[in-house]
């Protein structure tokens, strides 16, 4: 138990550039695509499929591929954001400012403004190198049984999501989640780059490799004490 522990706690978001060199080898990719098998899944209803990216060729021309930040995602970041150690802290919520572009915390009373004058960036700034890229499919048509809004089909999907990023960080290797994979503009061009079937849409994707720099951050948890309850709501205080 303390093995599993040890590897939850010291498991982190890899933010930094890959060597594109370094691929994974076969039998790495294997051993996190059998991790991402044995995840639990409402129904056993086994409600993804995973698309793996690891030709130079393709990665380069998806690389290519532009976006631009909405002016909701920027204000939504913002208002996570920390501005100093101490308050991150303090919050224990959130993460440091430093690692977003400084126009998006500079100017908090213009964030709209600030989206509409950002200029398209190429997915290759997220990539930072990465030599491998997995795409998480899933078929919003399909949910489990009288789930609302398909809950537990998305609780699922993150249950294939952890179990990939246990055994990445068990084999040394870095792992960071790109939410921008799945915005509709993005989704589309890589569903006519990849063949993507219509009736499957991206939920996330992983960027997968070995650090050029040692992914270290300020990271924090808010103790057990302070999200636990017992025998009713305001019962707190037993859990430390």
């Amino acid at each position: 138990m303390q093995t599993l522990f040890d590897l939850m706690r010291s498991r982190q978001s890899a933010r930094v550039p890959f060597d594109p060199g370094h691929k994974l080898a076969p039998d790495v990719l294997q051993d996190l695509l059998r991790a991402a098998a044995w995840a639990p899944t409402a129904h056993n209803m086994q409600n993804f499929e995973i698309l793996v990216i690891d030709d130079a060729r393709i990665l380069e021309a998806i690389g290519r591929i532009t976006t631009q930040p909405t002016a909701a995602f920027i204000r939504e970041n913002f208002a996570l954001l920390a501005f100093s150690r101490e308050e991150l802290r303090c919050k224990r919520t959130g993460l440091l400012a430093s690692g977003f572009p400084s126009a998006w915390v500079t100017h908090a009373g213009n964030l709209d403004e600030v989206a509409a004058n950002s200029a398209p960036l190429p997915l290759g700034r997220s990539l930072q190198g990465a030599p491998c890229l997995l795409l998480v499919l899933y078929d919003p048509h399909k949910r489990a049984p009288d789930s609302e809004g398909d809950r537990l089909g998305l609780i699922s999907l993150g249950c294939v999501l952890q179990n990939l990023w246990l055994a990445a960080h068990a084999a040394g290797v870095g792992m960071q989640i790109l939410s921008v994979f799945s915005t509709p503009p993005v989704e589309a061009q890589l569903r006519r780059m990849l063949d993507i079937p219509e009736r499957l849409h991206i939920a996330y994707s992983c960027r997968l490799g070995y650090p050029v720099a040692s992914p270290e951050y300020e990271r924090v948890r808010r103790p057990v004490g302070e999200f636990t309850s017992h025998n009713g709501y305001h019962h707190r205080g037993l859990y430390c």
